[in-house]
């Protein structure tokens, strides 16, 4: 068996952090789901940057697009070929989506990066690519800002699955798991279904990491600070789980569990390590528990398979965790201001490769 399946029998589902034609259309992503149990697949403005822009898997569809719609602009371009990419990876994954009863088997789709700090324009695009894609097993990702709370509670409400993305800190999850459960009760009080409606918060991990260890780095917090590095995003993580815990045992979410409520789940992004110094499975080996995911890119995906480490890790020395965390603070290493300059940041790296994106595809325009 798999090391990957294996993960998943331990709780923790293993999710593809990648989308490309070519490889779709290869059976890649089926064989991940016959021979490693994937049950889902996670897609970003950055990944169809890649896909889109390097390869010719695309020029038919961009041809046959362009026929039958002359003079369509770049963005509609790009969408028509993301929505067939994300189409075939639903129907890919409906076997799993139907066989768990709508508990896993979901693909995500995020809204555009440009509409990350307009809540109500966000909700609108969500239900506009739910209508696109036009599959029960589809994720729209909505990144976690403040903005983004209302759009995803009220995204939710409309019988709609989210992925709500670019998490960093405990506090900005809370939000969210407030607001997933607030659009829950809201079609409850209406007497409308909740148990098929699906949501995952990502928690991004290894970039705080990399911006702590560049402060300990630079000799914040001295000498003693460096027994830090490595540990903060793991430490973060881990709490950020056993609020989950909490959440899920209150009675307001028991609740909505009794009509049929899913958990939103935890999904651990970002889990390629980006230190060298670090095992490749670091971001995988330490996070694993049950009503979890891990979405990994290709590469850590194959080092996993290869070396990684199946064990109930998550909830071990949550003690430790919390020193970590209190020590950080303590050393002035400032998580609060690393995940809110993470999260600025990571909608402006989108941004930038959506713009990337869009100016690939124009310079592939008919003339």
């Amino acid at each position: 068996m798999s090391k990957l399946q294996d993960l998943s029998n331990a709780g923790t589902a293993v999710w593809l952090d990648f989308v490309d034609r070519k490889f779709l259309n290869a059976g890649g992503l089926q064989k991940l789901v016959d021979e490693d149990g994937l049950s889902g697949v996670t897609s970003n403005p950055t990944i169809f940057e890649k896909a889109m822009g390097s390869g010719e898997a695309y020029d038919a569809g961009f041809a046959a697009f362009d026929k039958a719609n002359p003079g369509a602009t770049a963005m509609a371009r790009y969408e028509a070929q993301a929505v067939k990419d994300i189409q075939a990876a639903c129907d890919t994954l409906r076997p799993v989506y139907d066989r768990l009863d709508a508990k896993d088997g979901y693909v995500s789709l995020e809204v555009s990066p440009y509409l990350a700090m307009k809540g109500p324009e966000t909700a609108e695009e969500a239900e506009r690519l739910w209508q696109a894609v036009d599959r029960p097993n589809l994720m729209i990702k909505i990144p976690g800002t403040d903005d983004g709370v209302r759009a995803i509670r009220d995204t939710i409400a409309k019988g709609i699955n989210v992925n709500v993305t670019l998490l960093f800190s405990i506090a900005a999850y809370q939000k969210v798991a407030n607001a997933y459960a607030e659009g829950l009760e809201e079609r409850a009080e209406k007497g409308l279904p909740i148990d098929r409606i699906a949501s995952v918060a990502s928690f991004f991990v290894s970039r705080i990491d990399s911006k702590i260890d560049d402060k300990i780095d630079a000799g914040v917090g001295g000498d003693e600070a460096k027994a830090l590095k490595g540990k903060v995003a793991i430490a973060n993580a881990k709490l950020a789980y056993a609020w989950y815990q909490e959440f899920i045992a209150s009675d307001r979410w028991q609740k909505l569990a009794a009509k049929g409520g899913q958990p939103q789940r935890l999904l651990w992004a970002s889990t390629g390590t980006k230190n060298p110094d670090y095992p490749d499975t670091l971001y995988v080996d330490t996070l694993i528990g049950p009503e979890t995911v891990n979405t990994m890119p290709p590469k850590t995906m194959d080092a996993f398979r290869d070396h990684g480490t199946v064990a109930q890790t998550l909830t071990d020395d949550v003690d430790g965790a919390k020193k970590v965390l209190a020590d950080a603070e303590r050393l002035g290493l400032d998580l609060d201001g690393v995940t809110a300059t993470l999260v600025e940041e990571g909608v402006a790296s989108f941004a930038t490769s959506f713009d990337d994106l869009l100016k690939v595809i124009g310079e592939k325009q008919p003339a």
